[in-house]
């Protein structure tokens, strides 16, 4: 996929790692949608830096935790930029929470949002994507691949995207390649300290943190770079997993 003249929708593309991806999708010639729930400001801040790359940005809120907004937003994405080639399921939450206070309701909230969304944003994606012979990426995370005791619903979550991103690639071949990038220690949590970013450093194999480009080359390859992966979840880890 030469990605010169496409046009991409990044969930979730107001902050993070979301954003990094919409802005290094519009450097590579991707016109972008860009989703946002409450990140307003960082949104603007990503259509900015979009529109600086000379392609077209177009925002759109929506709370993905709602199934009908997220089978929707595709529709609208389209519409705006008069075709859709590229889906980025980006938006997540990772709440820190012993396994003794998680409620139904935090459960559902990560859920909801880090795994039922990117199903419905993809299935509402379908018959643009099917036209354009276009692909998905979705973020999984190497949470999804090991336990983490705090984060319980979180893993879970990801571990469904990794289920998630198989059973899309099977069931939308040949017509759409589904892949994920599962990153490791890129963007730590904001609330955590000096000697916990140290204790992870020291502990990769590579020993260092990654960093948003380190998971954007990866997103790039999967578009760009090949085109026969599907179902396929790049690890960006800094080989935490073999560790």
């Amino acid at each position: 996929m030469r990605l010169e003249g496409t046009a991409a929708l990044v969930t979730g593309a107001g902050k993070r790692i979301g954003q990094a991806i919409a802005i290094g999708l519009a450097q590579s010639g991707c016109d972008i949608a860009i989703h946002y729930h409450g990140s307003a400001q960082g949104a603007e801040e990503t259509a900015r830096a979009v529109r600086s790359a000379g392609r077209r940005a177009e925002l759109f809120q929506a709370d993905l935790g709602d199934a009908a907004a997220a089978r929707g937003l595709a529709d609208q994405a389209a519409r705006s930029l008069r075709r859709l080639d590229v889906v980025i399921n980006s938006a997540a939450i990772m709440v820190r929470e012993p396994v003794e206070t998680v409620t139904p309701e935090s459960w559902d909230a990560t859920l909801d949002l880090n795994l039922r969304a990117m199903f419905f944003v993809s299935q509402g994606a379908i018959p643009h994507l099917r036209r354009a012979k276009g692909k998905i990426v979705n973020m999984a995370d190497i949470a999804g691949m090991e336990p983490w005791p705090a984060y319980v619903p979180h893993c879970v979550s990801k571990a469904g995207v990794v289920m998630l991103t198989k059973a899309l690639a099977r069931a939308l071949a040949p017509d759409i390649a589904v892949n994920a990038v599962a990153p490791g220690a890129v963007l730590l949590p904001d609330d955590w300290d000096e000697k916990a970013r140290e204790h992870i450093r020291d502990t990769t194999p590579l020993q260092r943190l990654g960093s948003p480009d380190d998971v954007v080359a990866a997103v790039r390859f999967l578009l760009e770079g090949t085109d026969y992966a599907t179902g396929t979840v790049l690890v960006i880890d800094g080989g935490r997993l073999i560790r």
